[in-house]
């Protein structure tokens, strides 16, 4: 139980599992009981990414992108032989001991079920205005042994903008209750006037171009189930 999100590599080492429930409340032991027994399958996605080490923080999940982003092919400390002769190791923006990423990310979270996600369908493809809306509707079915919740996330990347640009953000979610083998049609609707931010006036604007649009189970990339661009005219 803790209150933010911690240095936990060395002891996800010596365990096999990690419960990690923030400040419960008065009622968090009765609700830890039946996580443990298996009475309620654990559904919560994480509010913001846990780093590897302290020396990673900040590490946050919709970061600005940068000129020179890592392929994630680029060579780490532990890979280095020893008494290697000086090198370039390029430019990449990465960290060299820590790797390309948090231990766990933004919106990650465990079940003791599975889901499968289908039938991906966007109302279209180019959008005019504030006043218009991005609807993705797609499908979910637990394909496990137990109940449970899935948490569908929504994620865009404006690919250029006026000023720089996260990488990603989250712009809508759903938690989707299934039964075992249930499977449920699912619309995520986000609002044109959501994609708007500040300019370099202060004031805020809906630019015109290309954004990328995705549903994923987490900001982790490898969680991405579908993509596709859109235009903002």
């Amino acid at each position: 139980m803790a209150g933010r999100p911690l240095s936990i590599t060395d002891d996800i080492k010596n365990t096999d599992a990690i419960l990690y429930m923030f400040h419960p409340g008065t009622m968090g032991g009765n609700a830890l009981v039946n996580l443990v027994a298996g009475k309620v399958t654990p559904s919560g996605k994480l509010p913001a990414s846990f780093p590897k080490n302290a020396g990673q923080i900040p590490v946050y999940y919709n970061l600005n992108n940068t000129g020179r982003p890592a392929s994630g092919n680029e060579i780490l400390l532990n890979d280095i032989p020893a008494e290697a002769g000086q090198t370039s190791l390029g430019c990449t923006s990465y960290m060299l001991d820590t790797g390309f990423g948090p231990l766990y990310p933004f919106g990650y979270g465990l079940s003791y079920t599975t889901f499968d996600f289908s039938d991906f369908a966007i109302n279209k493809t180019e959008f005019l205005g504030e006043n218009d809306e991005i609807k993705i509707t797609f499908s979910v079915k637990n394909t496990g042994n137990y109940e449970g919740a899935e948490v569908a996330q929504l994620y865009v990347c404006d690919l250029v903008g006026s000023i720089t640009r996260p990488v990603k953000e989250l712009k809508g979610f759903k938690k989707v209750y299934l039964q075992k083998g249930e499977q449920q049609n699912v619309e995520i609707t986000v609002p044109l006037s959501n994609l708007k931010f500040y300019g370099l006036d202060d004031k805020e604007i809906l630019e015109k171009g290309e954004l990328e649009v995705w549903i994923a189970t987490s900001s982790a990339n490898e969680d991405i189930k579908w993509k596709t661009k859109i235009e903002v005219k």
